[in-house]
């Protein structure tokens, strides 16, 4: 017999907490939008997380808002400034509008 506990857990072994410590979760659903969009990005690509970085960027900025977690720099979290969110709003106003880019560069 091995010295697992029940279901092959390790007994003696200490428990660690998670690195960024307990947060609440979302009761109100006030960030539904961006997990689905997350989750959808997930299946669409294979979960392949990496695929989906603005989308786990939005989120986590959701839950910064609201107060569902600390307020950190996104850098902290393994995002970089390249890393830009663009909202269907502005995406479609850059189509729209496409000499509003060198408006702004100049």
């Amino acid at each position: 017999m091995s010295a697992g506990g029940a279901f092959g857990g390790n007994r003696g072994a200490r428990p660690v907490p998670p690195e960024k410590g307990v947060f609440p979760l979302d009761h109100l659903h006030e960030c539904d939008l961006e997990k689905k969009d997350y989750l959808a990005c997930l299946k669409s690509t294979g979960a392949q997380s990496e695929k989906c970085r603005m989308f786990s960027k939005k989120y986590l900025e959701c839950r910064m808002e609201r107060n569902l977690m600390a307020k950190q720099d996104m850098s902290e979290l393994g995002f970089s400034n390249s890393d830009v969110v663009v909202t269907p709003s502005e995406k479609n106003n850059k189509l729209e509008n496409p000499t509003s880019d060198l408006k702004e560069k100049k």
